[in-house]
């Protein structure tokens, strides 16, 4: 009996040596195609299979892969750099070089982790034994022996878990070209290039949707078609720093674009279409600062709004898990826009703007649209949580975030600078909105991108 007790604490004290190892062990890093990623085991799971784990700017996403055992890959993105080289084969179109070694050099941080994992948990196991053998006062031959047991036995108990069950999953990773590849997620159609001629009095370029095209705003003097459709306005935050830099501002911000359709892809609008907005600004081959706006149509923001006034509340099982879904597919396309900016030959300064929160404490001005207080409440944490993903984005390429504060001047204030439900464009921001989004962006800029 005694003999069994002791197999059974040994074999207890064995699994939860596995289990810690996999919480402490740090990820390892790879880096592939212009990205470091982090490499390592996602939290124990004791089914025999199951997808493994993607972090990408705060958002976790479940692999649509399964893999074989309960230790599972995590993935987790640290860092979108501007390599040389991944900028001259992303312009070739030679997309092949540049994720043929993605795969192995992820199935190496992963047997890199292993051999870790394995280290720590043998090292878990022989501490807690090293000191009951010594408080025992065990004769050194009966210690070596129980110290050799627990050895012997983590690393079976290890070796099952991480070379045996799972030991397709080197393989898989080795197949994996992308990180759209672990989440079953097609990328968009190669951006084309951009047709005319190149813009080089630009200063600046402005990517993105409504908020940057100032829609609801004064028109522009003398719009084309497209500027029409797209509802540019002569107020917007780009047409504001243009003024104050005495700055020439391309803004290719278009009203309803995503980082889809929009920024990387053409967008249809009635009898226009847009061509991507990213090929455009590559016309700018002079320009130093890029301002981007973009993550509230990718995550649909205004049917969040709508289905929010009209139903009783906000925060339901159904609108959570869409926003959620919404959001984990921006982060995927948010990531790709990042490596494009990361490319541009030109090494722009790239400002990335979050998202201003339209709602103050006092929401009376709202409650004959069927907007609460307790509505408000779960709207501004859904744009928190969007601003969290652009913030970390942002940082993981090297890029400047923006935070906007619309503090005292939120809608139902004495003087908004969000344009209110009977204005022409709801939740957009004011010409004076657009100037503190302009303010903001002024400040965190460098001061020789500021200089004329």
């Amino acid at each position: 009996m005694a003999a069994i007790a002791y197999a059974l604490v040994l074999s207890g004290l064995a699994l939860a040596a596995v289990w810690l190892a996999v919480l402490i062990v740090p990820l390892q890093p790879v880096s592939a195609a212009g990205q470091t990623v982090r490499v390592g085991a996602a939290p124990l799971d004791w089914s025999l299979s199951g997808p493994g784990q993607l972090d990408l700017f705060g958002q976790t996403i479940p692999t649509r892969a399964h893999f074989d055992g309960p230790i599972r890959p995590r993935l987790e993105l640290t860092r979108i750099g501007g390599d040389a080289e991944v900028a001259r084969l992303l312009r070739s179109g030679d997309h092949e070089r540049l994720t043929l070694e993605v795969g192995r050099k992820l199935a190496s941080g992963w047997l890199r982790y292993g051999a870790w994992e394995t280290a720590v948990a043998a090292g878990l196991v022989l501490l807690p034994l090293a000191a009951w053998t010594g408080l025992r006062r065990m004769p050194p031959g009966r210690a070596v022996l129980v110290l050799a047991g627990g050895l012997a036995l983590v690393t079976a108990v290890n070796a099952i878990g991480f070379y045996l069950l799972a030991s397709s999953t080197p393989e898989a990773l080795r197949d994996v070209r992308s990180l759209q590849d672990l989440v079953g997620d097609s990328p968009p159609d190669p951006v084309p290039r951009a047709e005319g001629p190149p813009l080089g009095d630009v200063r600046a370029v402005a990517l993105g949707d409504s908020t940057a095209a100032g829609t609801g705003n004064r028109p522009l003097p003398d719009p084309s078609d497209l500027d029409r459709a797209c509802d540019r306005s002569a107020d917007s935050y780009p047409q504001a720093l243009a003024r104050a830099n005495d700055w020439s501002v391309l803004n290719l911000a278009c009203s309803g674009a995503t980082v889809r359709d929009g920024i990387l892809g053409v967008q249809i609008l009635g009898e226009q279409v847009a061509p991507p907005q990213i090929a455009q600004a590559q016309r700018a081959a002079e320009a130093s600062v890029v301002l981007v706006s973009v993550g509230a149509n990718d995550v649909r923001w205004s049917d969040l709004v709508q289905l929010c006034a009209i139903s009783p509340s906000c925060d339901d099982r159904a609108s959570t898990a869409y926003f959620q879904d919404r959001l984990a597919r921006f982060a995927l396309d948010y990531r790709r826009l990042l490596r494009m900016l990361a490319t541009l030959p030109q090494h722009p300064t790239v400002v990335v703007n979050e998202y201003y929160d339209p709602f103050g404490a006092d929401v009376s001005c709202l409650e004959n649209v069927g907007l609460t207080r307790q509505k408000a409440e779960v709207l501004s944490s859904r744009l928190a949580a969007l601003n969290a993903v652009l913030r970390q984005g942002a940082e993981t390429a090297g890029f400047t975030p923006v935070k906007q504060n619309f503090e005292g001047h939120r809608l139902c204030s004495a003087q908004p600078y969000v344009q209110g439900p009977a204005d022409r464009a709801p939740l957009h921001p004011t010409a004076a909105g657009s100037l503190a989004i302009a303010l903001a962006d002024q400040k965190a800029l460098p001061v020789d991108a500021n200089a004329n």
